[in-house]
């Protein structure tokens, strides 16, 4: 009797309530984390952040003391307009995509909003503190992203503007190098650009049951071309190495596009965004071409 006693008071003691509520709260904590995580779409920043490396690299690299400014600035405005992409879509997903957090109530859309700008705005201070030409191009780029965000599921040529919002981030990071903006972060934007379309044309049928079409596969080859084009001489052994190793990504990304079926757009789409990096690889191998050819010769 004496022992069930002890049991009880054991069970029903303020430490025993302190634990579950301090449970509760962790578990409360660790929801309202993932649910920003998956706002902000984090898994992909690493494509941002090796653009940043690459257009940083294009314009003449040094000026260390940019790049953490850089990364943070632009990481932020990545992640302000993936807040803002589903306080824009917030309509369309309540009747499509109930699991997104602001239909599932993990999140409201006036705190979704709050994030969004905030994010925009750290970006934006962090990219000013980095020079007036810097800064000047950011308002270029809030622009892009605002533009997107508002108008992606109305505007069928929308992925243009996602293509052209990359391309800036490539010339915000050379305007942060010794160089400053010069025509490789401006071509090689443009490259990205395309490949960046390319794939956005591809994302749009990622719910559709019409299968998606082979031609945007052309424009995600594009950095291909240009690195033809732009690279001669010594350059060009580099240039054609780095070039087969996207083509072969590419390839074997997109070879389930032409089989049967069309419930596999969503795993093309992810493979040729981690396929980024290597876009960026290929940006830089004109200016490190001694090293990248003993690499892979």
């Amino acid at each position: 009797m004496s022992s069930r006693k002890v049991s009880l008071a054991t069970t029903d003691s303020p430490a025993g309530d302190f634990s579950d509520l301090l449970c509760a709260m962790n578990q409360s904590v660790f929801r309202q984390l993932r649910t920003l995580l998956a706002l902000g779409r984090v898994s992909h920043l690493p494509t941002v952040w090796s653009n940043c490396l690459a257009g940083w690299w294009l314009g003449g690299h040094g000026n260390f003391a940019n790049l953490p400014l850089l990364f943070l600035g632009v990481s932020a405005l990545y992640t302000g307009g993936m807040f803002l992409n589903d306080a824009f879509d917030a309509d369309f997903d309540r009747q499509r995509r109930a699991e997104r957090p602001i239909p599932s109530g993990m999140i409201s859309l006036p705190a979704v909003w709050r994030w969004g700008l905030a994010w925009l705005g750290l970006g934006a201070l962090c990219l000013t503190a980095v020079g007036k030409t810097t800064g000047v191009l950011t308002v270029v780029l809030l622009l892009c992203i605002i533009i997107y965000d508002a108008t992606h599921k109305v505007v069928t040529a929308s992925p243009w503007l996602i293509g052209l919002c990359r391309f800036w981030v490539y010339v915000i990071a050379g305007s942060a190098g010794a160089w400053g903006v010069n025509g490789g972060p401006i071509w090689c934007g443009v490259a990205l650009a395309l490949y960046v379309a390319g794939l956005g044309y591809l994302a749009q049928h990622e719910s559709s049951r019409v299968r998606a079409p082979y031609w945007p596969l052309a424009l995600v080859a594009m950095p291909i071309v240009f690195a033809m084009l732009m690279n001669s001489g010594e350059y060009r052994v580099p240039a054609m190495w780095l070039s087969l190793v996207l083509a072969l990504w590419i390839v074997l990304c997109g070879r389930t596009l032409f089989q049967a079926g069309t419930g596999n757009v969503a795993h093309i789409v992810s493979g040729l965004l981690a396929g980024i990096v290597f876009v960026d690889w290929l940006a830089v191998a004109p200016l490190c071409p001694h090293w990248l050819s003993f690499v892979f010769l």
